[in-house]
């Protein structure tokens, strides 16, 4: 499990997420990259959550492996490069599924559960997308666009149970809880929904300056590994140093913190 935040405002897009990997064993590790530029160069990446690694890749090396191929540095794959003038985020969603689940997890036996968020620009165009490709050993659905140029807002996968309770004021067993006081089975559905619109936390609009969206995406992931932490009985799969990483129309993708520096580390392109 992991915690993956995205806040999108006019000016980008920002990535962040915290640093425990898990594998396929249930083994946790502390310095996993979930975050990547999927081309240098381009305002294009992608986060994961899930499954740590395909087989005996990691999701970080796979990452690298496909942007060899976006930026033409994979003579087999000379189709697979990205024309700066002409790509699009539904093209690049399309191969990131492509590559990862009919060339890696179908050839896999191993049980593997990964979920990867596209965030970027297609060329030429003046808002960001956020994509989502969800995959497992039973299937993977075409690529989905969850936040198209005009839609704004912030968005967090992985553990859900912080960030649910913080900004939809619920969580994740509300249903459960709503029945066991006395709410009919058929109306707790409708009762949560609308507990949903009267509670719900707005942290995030379109005009917030790039840095606001920067402090506010770093705020939700230390608040999930600060909850996960101290809640008892909840696994400790959440933790580890906090990377942000900030896509813009002009500036491009730039690491705003990573594990090898807590300040600006604009030329990392790991």
């Amino acid at each position: 499990m992991t915690v993956i935040v995205s806040v999108k405002i006019n000016d980008g897009i920002v990535m962040a997420a915290d640093s425990a990997g898990t594998m396929v064993s249930g083994q946790v590790y502390a310095h996993a990259n979930k975050i990547a530029n999927l081309c240098s160069g381009l305002p294009i990446g992608a986060m994961s959550t899930g499954s740590g690694g395909i087989g005996n890749e990691s999701v970080e090396t796979l990452m690298k492996d496909l942007r060899q191929r976006f930026e033409g540095r994979s003579p087999a794959h000379a189709d697979w490069r990205l024309d700066p003038g002409a790509y699009t985020m539904a093209e690049v969603s399309g191969k990131l599924r492509r590559f990862l689940f009919e060339e890696k997890v179908a050839a896999c036996r191993d049980e593997t559960s990964i979920q990867l968020r596209i965030c970027g620009y297609s060329s030429g165009r003046p808002l960001a997308e956020v994509w989502e490709v969800n995959m497992t050993q039973l299937g993977c659905p075409p690529p989905r666009l969850i936040m198209d140029e005009a839609s704004f807002g912030v968005l967090w996968d992985g553990q859900y149970e912080a960030l649910n309770r913080l900004i939809l004021g619920l969580g994740f067993d509300i249903g459960n809880a709503l029945v066991k006081h006395g709410i009919p089975p058929h109306d707790a559905g409708r009762l949560q929904e609308n507990l949903v619109k009267d509670l719900y936390a707005t942290l995030a609009v379109p005009a917030m300056p790039i840095q606001d969206a920067i402090d506010l995406a770093r705020f939700l992931v230390e608040t999930t590994i600060g909850f996960v932490r101290f809640a008892v009985f909840m696994p400790k799969s959440v933790g580890g140093a906090v990377e942000i990483a900030a896509i813009t129309k002009h500036e491009g993708f730039r690491w705003i913190q990573s594990k090898a520096s807590a300040t600006a580390v604009p030329n990392r392109t790991a």
